[in-house]
């Protein structure tokens, strides 16, 4: 692995705890890289909400935002405490070598600081608002977590590279016996399309299971109880749990005949998938964004493009071998090949041969 940076500062969501707990996908990506560094011997700290858990130092910035109106201000409260920490330690004399921002947006207040910052874009592109790259400042670059990401951000110089994703593979024990069932696991709001799992589900004639959290948003909400608590009442087979606990999450995983991925959006990655190929089970997705990298035709899983395309997959489901997706898993998906990119890219940020490349053809065709 490149050397990595002495002391890294992680700047997280406001919205979440951090953990290995942790519902929201950049969370789990922060938490399983922060943990892979520590391992290897960085310093690290991470900026995140009081009660979340991590392998170095926490600075805890505040309560975790409990209701979407209080966004706003938990955001400017997390910004700002990260400022005067970052000062504080420039003044201790232990200024931090490197800033990575997971939070979205923490990288608009980088000018305020004379520490170099990686902001990992997690999120497609039409998900930011334009005017955030308008004014880009000087210490920050950027990374993709897909090749497909990648192309939508090629006009963006400071994109310095692609680094994938990965999950902390012992965590899930594959399961090479029996499974029953269709699972959809992940956030429940309608860009994720629970909806259209059920009604897979019903096309199927499959029991299903949806495993998920409805955050604190009135949209989300809204969407819940209007299409997706029907759909839950008409069909018998149908089950709902609630903020499923990572054991329970790993335990559905292992217990499915295959999970299904129904994003309405270009998904940039997809934790899950990889969680389900470490657990040896297949999967079902919409051909969107990034998921042709993740999931290996005819190996962890089938791509579609329709409803009816999906139920003509699951019928097909038994031809993928369980052992050929743990293989895949391993081999593509550990946490510790998501540091090794991570630490490339930190040396590119800090010494840079060349000046700082750009995400062009080159970058996105290595990252395939």
């Amino acid at each position: 692995m490149a050397d990595s940076p002495s002391r890294i500062l992680f700047i997280s969501y406001p919205l979440l705890t951090v953990s290995d707990e942790s519902a929201g996908g950049a969370e789990q990506v922060l938490w399983n890289l922060e943990r892979e560094l520590s391992l290897r011997g960085s310093r690290t700290t991470v900026a995140a909400s009081h009660g979340s858990r991590v392998a170095g130092e926490l600075f805890a910035t505040g309560a975790p935002c409990r209701q979407s109106d209080d966004f706003e201000r938990r955001n400017r409260e997390h910004q700002e405490a990260i400022i005067e920490f970052v000062g504080r330690r420039r003044r201790e004399r232990r200024s931090f070598d490197l800033i990575h921002d997971m939070s979205g947006s923490f990288w608009s207040q980088a000018a305020e600081l004379d520490t170099p910052l990686l902001a990992t874009l997690h999120l497609p592109r039409s998900f930011y608002p334009a005017h955030l790259f308008a004014e880009i400042p000087e210490n920050v670059r950027f990374n993709c977590v897909s090749a497909a990401q990648a192309q939508s951000f090629a006009n963006i110089d400071q994109v310095i590279g692609v680094a994938p994703n990965g999950v902390a593979l012992d965590r899930f024990e594959p399961n090479y016996g029996p499974r029953a069932g269709l699972l959809w696991i992940g956030r429940i709001c309608e860009e994720k399309g629970p909806h259209i799992a059920l009604e897979i589900a019903g096309v199927a004639g499959e029991a299903i299971t949806l495993a998920g959290q409805v955050y604190p948003f009135s949209y989300h909400q809204n969407y819940f109880q209007k299409k997706v608590v029907p759909q839950l009442r008409r069909l018998p087979e149908a089950r709902f749990i609630e903020s499923p606990s990572m054991q329970q999450k790993r335990s559905l995983l292992r217990e499915s005949r295959a999970l299904v991925i129904t994003s309405s959006v270009d998904e940039t990655s997809s934790l899950v998938a990889m969680e389900a190929a470490a657990s040896g089970t297949p999967v079902v997705a919409f051909r969107r964004g990034a998921l042709p990298e993740v999931i290996k035709e005819g190996v962890t899983g089938f791509l579609v493009d329709t409803l009816d395309e999906a139920v003509r997959a699951l019928r097909d489901i038994d031809r993928i071998s369980p052992s050929g997706c743990v293989r895949h898993a391993r081999a593509n998906f550990s946490s510790a090949r998501m540091a090794q990119s991570y630490a490339a890219l930190y040396a590119e940020l800090l010494h840079p041969h060349g000046g700082f490349r750009p995400a062009s053809s080159a970058v996105v065709q290595q990252a395939l």
